[in-house]
């Protein structure tokens, strides 16, 4: 099964020629606004899941009641039990539309597993909780080990973005793709994202920016996992979105089994 996150570039698209399984879209843009393009993918028969980008859960600022109350009934209206963030801050005072890693430290664990304690217990569901990229960070354990203990912990599912381990694996040298999901519960995984990655040699560092073609060991450990795991696999493409050729190739990618 493959899903695509929907964009706005997307609106003019023939959506019924789309080779995706399921979409995936950002509760920001659809509160209290229309949503008669989300009711005519529901009524193609696919479903569609929620991926927030502000519920900051690496903040420091009190959770958003009032968004999560709009989410709720997102959720409701589109007949949905999945909602999703990042395992990150994107503002406090302000949004910034961007993502700031969480020092992998114990206390982090506790403060940030209580964040999203506190998102299911107002939503009265279990979210997911995406693996980010992150370009420079701080910590007393890996990337990996601070994600299972704060999952643990909460009590939470996993949204988990193989892409994002690559490029952090080649920006920090640390954690590779193979050894970061073999110590992942594959059990509190909901699904899988996917994206294009690009080396900007301004930094000299690898940019999540979901721009490219998914590259070939990516694929390969995201099909492994769905074909061991049945865990779906969703493909990101946000910038300089390609014609709906380019996206329905990349989708059959996604469908079609490896050799073991």
């Amino acid at each position: 099964m493959a899903g695509l996150g929907y964009r706005g570039e997307m609106a003019n698209w023939d959506m019924s020629s789309v080779e995706a399984d399921f979409f995936e879209v950002a509760p920001e843009n659809w509160i209290k606004r229309d949503r008669s393009p989300l009711y005519k993918l529901l009524e193609s028969g696919r479903p569609v899941r929620l991926h927030g980008v502000s519920l900051s859960l690496g903040g420091q600022a009190p959770i958003q009641q009032e968004f999560l109350m709009d989410v709720r009934e997102l959720m409701k209206d589109l007949g949905t039990d999945y909602y999703s963030d990042h395992l990150a801050a994107s503002g406090d005072a302000h949004q910034l539309y961007d993502l700031f890693p969480i020092p992998f430290t114990h206390s982090e664990v506790i403060r940030i597993s209580d964040r999203i304690k506190q998102v299911q217990d107002i939503l009265g569901l279990r979210i997911a909780v995406e693996n980010t990229t992150y370009y420079t960070n701080v910590g007393e354990m890996n990337e990996v080990e601070f994600l299972m203990q704060v999952v643990e912990r909460a009590d939470c599912n996993i949204l988990l973005d193989i892409n994002n381990i690559a490029v952090n694996h080649k920006n920090h040298f640390l954690t590779d793709v193979h050894n970061f999901v073999s110590h992942v519960d594959m059990q509190r995984v909901t699904y899988m994202h996917v994206a294009g990655h690009e080396f900007d040699a301004r930094f000299g560092l690898y940019i999540d920016t979901h721009s490219q073609t998914v590259e070939t060991q990516t694929r390969e450990v995201a099909l492994a996992l769905l074909q061991q795991h049945h865990i779906p696999i969703l493909l990101e493409w946000d910038n300089d979105i390609p014609a709906l050729t380019t996206i329905n190739q990349e989708l059959t990618c996604l469908k079609t089994s490896i050799s073991t």
